[in-house]
């Protein structure tokens, strides 16, 4: 793709009868093709430079999903939480590479699923190949890691396996479709027949990814129940906190990390193009404001969490907190891109309350969920998906969406309310959709006895009984004292 042409007849008008007009106009626009190929060459590795980037800080996150889901189970469950997150990575791979990429983005295609690219046979553009099948990919599996802290502590090791696969090879790739692809029925990269004249504005996905993976996690851990000692005989909860503080921190700080690749990245290039004759302008502006409304929606959230849990408990906990800070994030991941920074604050204050009152109803109806991810994910992706249907400035949306200037925006920011309806719709097809697909599998593993362990393994502890033994082992010996010590 050229941004710019020579034309050597339109040069050797230009230049008249002077001595060697003709060859002079062709050396010229040589030259100039060569310059101009040489500026496009190096805006796509500028640009893939970029995707790939975003793509390890996105992967980066399964670190922090393991750092965090390993903080936050007993001890004697460290082991099977990690590595089911390392299969997650893996099965996810294998399963969206050969049918969950083509079901996301294989167009051209209908508006409900894909149907091309299966197996990487081809890519959708030159400039979205190998690169951009890595980053899609990393958001999948992120979905499954949130599906994975739901159920932890009392889940058999291949109802992982299947879960995952399934969830990473069809049934997130068609609501990315949905709402990602140009083809998708509710994207608004549409080219006509926009959903309620707009589509819906998830950006970086708190209904694509978030959602999707609580809405898997919550009917998990609903059809094997909750943990055994959860909630006592009279049905009163019981804690039972994680075994590890610090992991927990270095799986936030991780995650928070790889925001950067997931909510940023999503744009997907730095540079730009537009219009028919291809030029180009930079968007890293814009870019980088998403940057500061992600990092301030975390902030505020992590610091209403703070005072608002203790108000709730009288204590100052650093997982309560941690928590509050990624329901922030998972808030602002729709809205990013569209909203100023003030109401990135508003976002992360109002998602840190959507967590505790979560958290309270899960208590209330006996809900289980070892990492509050269906509560985290679930509850805070919704408020942030309706929280863009809310905040979304004009500006930013018709920078981003160009070419549809009556485009409906923030129903606060004088946008009429189609952006809200669109993103009702989204919320509901996302909760229907995963509920009856990943419903039915968690059910028929469950009537398989193939989903929750037995209670004497789940006593004893998952990395025991499945895995051979403890990730931490205690040595007698070393408690002892040196010999010859005092």
């Amino acid at each position: 793709m050229a941004a710019y042409t020579c034309s050597a007849a339109d040069l050797n008008s230009l230049l008249g009868n002077t001595t060697n007009a003709a060859a002079a106009a062709e050396f010229i626009c040589q030259r100039f093709d060569a310059i101009s190929n040489k500026f496009i060459d190096t805006t796509y590795a500028i640009d893939n430079t970029y995707l790939l980037f975003s793509a390890y800080l996105v992967f980066s996150m399964q670190l922090g999903f393991a750092m965090l889901c390993a903080g936050s189970v007993r001890a004697k469950n460290t082991m099977n939480i990690m590595l089911t997150n390392v299969l997650d990575a893996a099965t996810g791979g294998i399963f969206f590479y050969i049918f969950g990429f083509a079901l996301a983005f294989g167009t051209p295609s209908n508006g409900f699923i894909g149907k091309q690219f299966f197996g990487l046979n081809k890519f959708p553009s030159p400039s979205f190949d190998y690169g951009y099948f890595l980053y899609q990919w990393a958001f999948a599996i992120a979905a499954a890691g949130i599906t994975s802290g739901s159920i932890a502590e009392r889940t058999q090791f291949v109802a992982y396996l299947i879960y995952s696969s399934f969830l990473t090879g069809l049934v997130y790739p068609i609501v990315a479709h949905w709402f990602w692809s140009s083809d998708g029925w509710g994207s608004p990269a549409r080219a006509e027949n926009l959903l309620f004249g707009s589509g819906v504005i998830d950006f970086a996905g708190s209904g694509v990814v978030h959602l999707v993976g609580a809405v898997a996690g919550f009917w998990g851990a609903i059809i094997e129940g909750p943990r055994i000692g959860r909630f006592n005989h009279s049905g009163k909860p019981v804690p039972m906190r994680g075994h590890s503080g610090t992991l927990v921190v270095l799986g936030t700080f991780l995650l928070w990390f790889g925001w950067y690749g997931f909510n940023p990245g999503s744009f997907l290039n730095i540079l730009k193009t537009y219009g028919d004759s291809g030029s180009y302008y930079g968007q890293w502006s814009a870019i980088g404001r998403t940057a500061v409304t992600t990092t301030l929606a975390g902030c505020s959230a992590a610091l209403t969490t703070l005072f608002g849990k203790r108000i709730q408990t009288g204590h100052w906990t650093v997982t309560d907190v941690c928590n509050g800070l990624l329901g922030g994030f998972a808030a602002i991941t729709a809205g990013c891109a569209f909203v100023d920074p003030w109401a990135a604050i508003i976002c992360g204050f109002v998602a840190a309350w959507v967590l505790i009152g979560c958290n309270i109803l899960a208590e209330k109806i006996k809900y289980d969920d070892p990492l509050e991810a269906a509560q985290l994910h679930g509850g805070c992706g919704i408020w942030g998906i309706i929280f863009t249907a809310l905040f979304a400035k004009k500006q930013y949306v018709n920078e981003i969406y160009p070419g549809l200037p009556d485009r409906p925006y923030g129903l606060l920011m004088g946008g009429g309310g189609k952006l809200l309806a669109a993103h009702v719709m989204q919320i509901l097809s996302i909760i229907a959709w995963v509920s009856v697909t990943m419903g039915l599998v968690f059910f028929i593993l469950h009537k398989l006895n193939l989903l929750r362990t037995p209670p004497e393994e789940e006593i004893a502890g998952l990395d025991l009984t499945s895995h051979g033994g403890l990730a931490y082992e205690y040595h007698e010996e070393a408690q002892k004292p040196e010999f010859g010590a005092a």
